[in-house]
């Protein structure tokens, strides 16, 4: 419920005069925000930064931008669904017994055991957070990399992200939940994906392009990463094309140790995720009506 002295307004454009001082859009024309001297805070109603939002606000330092994070507890549940999957080839699996196939159960499958093994979460944020504390359920030694350094979290050890390379070698499960940004773009790479131990997992939630296209086909294919659960893509359709766009140029829907999701850890489309979404949003407004810090502020020199 909003509090009583928030006064709101829908719809595409401003109202006139332009006296609010709140805009809440991800992707804002640059005429509303210099049309109104009042205005002083922007809301992106969702998670993450757009490239031309971030432009515009490094340009108006006297705007602050926040995020909404009310997709964090479906995405780190999705991330949970596709670490099971791939862990333990649950996909390729129920394909063969479908075919009425039972020899996988007799001769053996690779599978992943969890418990007692150690994971690495990339990202510490809210839905990193979560990852975490759900991994540790599983009974694993659970390590995060955060922008802020060392330090622990009950039972995470967290680290600086200097430290990738040290916990890589030592890790069975990696789940990528951080924002993409210059230095993260890139950052999982050939060399990195060599390093975890022989059939470990890779969950990846967080922009694609932290991790190189062509190194992770060619790690999964060649089999030095054992498995992969995937919801986010190199490639997106159009509206005309979404019955028939594979998500990558390469052939990651060939691959058995692959468990592919069509970018669904925001619970798009889900029947919730809009209630989800107004909740957040009117927790930030009544935050700010009452003189209060309003949650999840963005820094678009850092770009999240």
């Amino acid at each position: 419920m909003l509090d009583a002295r928030i006064v709101a307004s829908f719809g595409d454009a401003p109202p006139d005069p332009p006296d609010f001082e709140i805009l809440v859009d991800g992707r804002p024309d640059p005429e509303i925000l210099d049309s109104n001297p009042r205005l002083r805070t922007l809301i992106i109603p969702y998670a993450g930064l757009p490239a031309g939002t971030r432009t515009l606000l490094r340009e108006r330092p006297h705007l602050s931008a926040h995020n909404l994070h009310h997709n964090a507890g479906p995405a780190a549940e999705l991330a949970m669904a596709l670490l099971l999957a791939a862990a333990k080839r649950i996909v390729p699996l129920d394909r063969r017994l479908r075919a009425g196939d039972w020899r996988p159960r007799y001769e053996g499958h690779p599978a992943l055991l969890l418990e007692g093994k150690r994971a690495l979460v990339l990202g510490y944020g809210a839905i990193g957070r979560r990852v975490a504390r759900m991994l540790g359920a599983f009974g694993m030694e659970v390590h995060a990399l955060r922008r802020r350094g060392d330090g622990r979290d009950g039972g995470i050890s967290l680290h600086g992200q200097d430290a990738l390379r040290d916990l890589l070698p030592h890790s069975q499960v990696i789940a990528l939940a951080l924002p993409l940004t210059e230095r993260t773009s890139g950052m999982i790479g050939e060399a990195e994906l060599g390093l975890p131990p022989a059939g470990s997992v890779l969950v990846h939630l967080a922009p694609a392009q932290i991790v190189d296209e062509r190194a992770l086909s060619d790690a999964l294919e060649s089999g030095r990463l054992g498995a992969a659960g995937l919801d986010v893509w190199y490639r997106y359709p159009g509206e005309e094309e979404r019955a028939d766009t594979t998500p990558s140029e390469l052939p990651f829907q060939d691959l058995e140790n692959v468990v592919m999701s069509p970018h669904r850890g925001g619970a798009y489309r889900h029947p919730e995720s809009e209630r989800l979404r107004m909740e957040a949003l009117a927790r930030s407004l009544n935050a700010a009506a009452r003189g209060e810090m309003i949650p999840h502020q963005v820094d678009p020199v850092e770009g999240y």
